[in-house]
């Protein structure tokens, strides 16, 4: 009897990332709801890396639409809406600086209104991380970014919350790449410091994966003419660049509680499979999609080509069963 053909692997690009509370709280700021907004964040509770992904992807979700302004104008004491609206007026400031061409011909005042509004946020929500990373991302759109000490200020505030948070640690590693305000060692060092002094099983090693897509960033969009792809892979291909795959695998995969990943895994988890495929670490990788069951990220795959076929093509060269 004939075999059924085999199932096309289709990667899932799903904005929830799986979260299907998520996905129904998206849904009502596309509709102009902010009802099951406001419940999603209340049920979500402390749990501050869960908290942070939604908050963030509701952020981006919210900055085209009016729900979060009519949630706080009809709940104005509400702490949950305060640092939405905060997260979502610093996506809209990020949408008008690439408007005008990143740092150039941003309104100040705009973006100073962005901070006062995450200080606020984190006046009315004492306990929460996410107004911090908040002001860790509009920190970049400084010309010359801010003190040392005000960042300095930020960071430990958002460590003192939650010191595993991998998205402000992101925004802070993204703000001293020489794209923004510092330089590729200066990243390098703070990825590599922190992942060194991080917990097992925390997914903060990631960084330095992030930081080596960040200086790929960084190259190909000061070229001159376009970059092969093959060229990332003598990127990620040298003695150091392999060692420190391995080493997030063993500090972060190993040591993280067994089971799929969560939805606020999946971002990350992305980038360290994408870093695996092109350090050669087939089986790293292969489990890695394996933790996904298909769950892509977009950023960082898109950076070596089209995103959902560069999953699909390292998705079968690995032979991922996911």
């Amino acid at each position: 009897m004939p075999q059924p053909p085999r199932r096309r692997f289709v990667p899932d690009f799903d904005p929830a990332f799986g979260d299907r509370p998520l996905a129904g709280a998206l849904h009502d700021i596309v509709i102009g709801r902010w009802q099951g907004v406001r419940d999603l964040l209340r049920d979500t509770g402390d749990q501050w890396a869960l908290r942070t992904h939604r908050v963030r992807l509701l952020s981006h979700a919210a900055a085209g639409r009016a729900a979060v302004e009519a949630w706080s104008a009809a709940e104005p004491h509400s702490a949950d809406a305060a640092v939405l609206r905060a997260a979502t007026e610093v996506v809209r400031v990020f949408h008008r600086a690439i408007d005008a061409g990143r740092r150039t011909g941003l309104d100040r005042s705009r973006l100073d209104a962005a901070v006062l509004s995450c200080l606020a946020a984190a006046d009315a929500h004492p306990c929460d991380p996410m107004p911090w990373v908040s002001l860790l991302t509009t920190a970049r759109l400084y010309g010359t970014g801010v003190s040392r000490r005000e960042l300095r200020r930020w960071f430990d505030e958002l460590r003192r919350r939650d010191p595993d948070n991998i998205e402000g640690h992101t925004q802070l590693l993204r703000y001293w790449s020489a794209r923004w305000h510092g330089t590729h060692g200066a990243m390098y060092d703070f990825a590599r410091d922190v992942a060194g002094a991080a917990p097992p099983g925390s997914p903060l090693p990631v960084l330095v994966q992030i930081a080596r897509v960040e200086e790929y960033r960084h190259l190909t969009e000061d070229a001159t003419g376009p970059v092969p792809v093959k060229d990332f892979g003598r990127h990620w291909h040298h003695e150091l660049a392999v060692a420190e795959v391995r080493r997030t695998w063993e500090r972060w995969i190993l040591a993280r509680p067994p089971g799929p990943a969560a939805p606020e895994e999946v971002g990350e988890l992305n980038h360290l499979a994408h870093a695996a495929c092109y350090a050669g670490m087939a089986e790293e990788a292969r489990q890695l999609f394996a933790l996904l069951g298909g769950r892509a990220a977009r950023v960082p795959w898109q950076y070596t080509g089209d995103a959902a076929g560069e999953f699909t093509r390292w998705h079968a060269q690995v032979r991922a069963t996911s």
